[in-house]
């Protein structure tokens, strides 16, 4: 492995488009994952286990809770989801970027729990608030009252920008798609994440730590 792989984590209120973003970057990065999530919800028509989720009981659920074995998870509408931290340390150890698509309470918790692997956290959202709006109204599929909820929900998830290293304004799709394959090379070629691939090649020529600036001339 010449470097560990990075973990992006995306967030964004419902309309913001995160979960079509992360799957077209997946197109574009052939050789990066999307973690897969345990669930303790019902299968649904066209899910696949191992592709969609990791379909469990509750009472197993439980103990890998007990047992510290997500980097995060959440009871949503009464049902659980979680993401394995051990296997997103192992696809990183093997030098896998992997793609996670969680909320920022999930994001606040894989930020602690996984510190040292730095993940990377990028907050997706529309252009303005009223654009948001738009967005979840014209889909059609859900009811006032739902809306008026994911509304509120989005309110209290924008609060929460500050936790993020990065910001994608997905104003246009392409170009969105564009920054966020920008971000995940860029992490890529983070000094800490590429500087024990360059130590081994360089050997002493790189110091152990950072050497005094150099005096000012005049």
């Amino acid at each position: 492995m010449d470097s560990p792989g990075v973990l992006m984590v995306v967030s964004g209120p419902s309309g913001s488009g995160k979960t079509s973003l992360c799957k077209a970057l997946l197109e574009r990065e052939p050789e990066a994952r999307f973690s897969v999530s345990y669930t303790t919800r019902s299968k649904r028509a066209g899910e696949h286990e191992g592709k969609d989720y990791h379909f469990v009981d509750q009472p197993t659920f439980r103990r890998m809770i007990e047992q510290k074995q997500f980097a995060e998870w959440a009871e949503v509408y009464g049902q659980l989801y979680g993401t394995s931290a051990a296997w997103l340390r192992s696809q990183m150890d093997l030098g896998i970027d992997v793609i996670l698509d969680i909320d920022y309470q999930g994001a606040y918790q894989v930020r602690d729990r996984l510190d040292d692997d730095s993940p990377v956290l990028v907050f997706v959202i529309p252009p303005s608030f009223e654009v948001l709006k738009e967005r979840l109204a014209s889909r059609g599929t859900e009811t006032d009252a739902r809306v008026r909820e994911r509304l509120q929900t989005a309110e209290e998830e924008l609060r929460h920008v500050y936790l993020y290293d990065y910001v994608v304004i997905n104003d246009a799709f392409d170009r969105a798609v564009t920054d966020l394959a920008a971000i995940l090379h860029a992490e890529r070629n983070a000094r800490a994440r590429l500087l024990p691939r360059v130590r081994r090649s360089y050997g002493a020529l790189i110091p152990s730590t950072p050497p005094p600036p150099p005096k000012r001339r005049g």
